[in-house]
């Protein structure tokens, strides 16, 4: 019974032994091996042996490409204006023993390293640039970082700027003053049009005037020759001027009587002596 007690407890032994000394690493994969507390060595995928008892896995490490993502974060423009920005960041590590050893964490080592230098990097460039310059911004990240992580034994095989837009209180200001702007515009665009108008109506007022005057000079000249016509025709005889003028006397005076302000309509005594006033004659 005894032997038989030793038997089973020396097979379990020599399972769990063999449960130890080999190791399955599947593929895209690596396995970091302590042996008494220090590195001893990386098993690539496959089968593996160990020494067991003294040799142990102590990390598990993915050799597929991580992507992190690098949290949106505030920042300052050369300019003073306010962006939030994130990214995402794609990283292979090449030599897993250095990843576990030479950092506490490299996810975060890196997530803080990428933030830091994108802060860095749009705090060099003014709003309008930030916003619209990506790629820039792209790869003086990729350049700041790849060095650095290096020495972790991880490769950055991309950073990508997800979204890079103003604070929420930028926004706001940027459209107020864009609102401010197109005000501005409509006001100059209605104070030109007001303006083109008036110079329209006083070009106008002026052609008028212009026509009124070559009008008046039209008829002062036809008025004119007629009345050296008439001069000529009648020479010195003064019955048929006298005639003609105070048919036009009275007819004036006719039109002056029936205006509505026409209230008294004062005759002449002599007619004949006072259209030869008019023409400049005395008896």
């Amino acid at each position: 019974m005894d032997a038989i007690l030793v038997m089973a407890v020396f097979v379990v032994l020599v399972v769990i032994t063999l449960f130890l000394g080999v190791r399955l690493v599947p593929q895209g994969s690596k396995h970091v091996v302590q042996r008494l507390g220090k590195y001893h060595k990386t098993l690539g995928p496959g089968l593996n042996i160990i020494l067991p008892y003294i040799d142990m896995v102590a990390y598990k490490v993915t050799t597929k490409d991580i992507v992190l993502d690098i949290p949106s974060q505030e920042v300052i423009t050369r300019d003073n204006a306010v962006i939030v920005a994130n990214a995402v960041a794609y990283i292979n590590i090449v030599s897993p023993e250095k990843a576990v050893y030479g950092v506490e964490d490299y996810n975060i080592a890196i997530q803080n390293l990428v933030q830091t230098s994108l802060r860095s990097i749009v705090g060099e460039m003014d709003l309008d640039d930030a916003l619209s310059s990506r790629d820039q911004i792209k790869t003086k990240l990729k350049d700041a970082i790849s060095d650095d992580i290096s020495d972790w034994g991880i490769t950055l095989k991309t950073v990508e700027i997800q979204d890079i837009n103003p604070s929420q209180t930028m926004q706001q200001a940027m459209e107020e003053q864009a609102a401010a702007e197109r005000g501005r515009r409509a006001t100059v665009t209605r104070a030109e049009g007001e303006k083109t108008a008036a110079i329209l109506e006083a070009d106008g007022r002026l052609e008028a005037s212009k026509r009124d005057a070559q009008a008046k000079v039209v008829l002062a000249e036809a008025s004119q020759r007629a009345i050296q016509k008439v001069s000529e025709a009648i020479g010195e005889r003064e019955l048929p001027v006298t005639f003609i003028l105070g048919e036009r006397y009275v007819d004036s005076l006719k039109h002056l009587a029936g205006s509505e302000n026409g209230k008294m309509v004062v005759l002449p005594a002599d007619l004949a002596m006072a259209i030869k006033g008019l023409l400049g004659k005395t008896a």
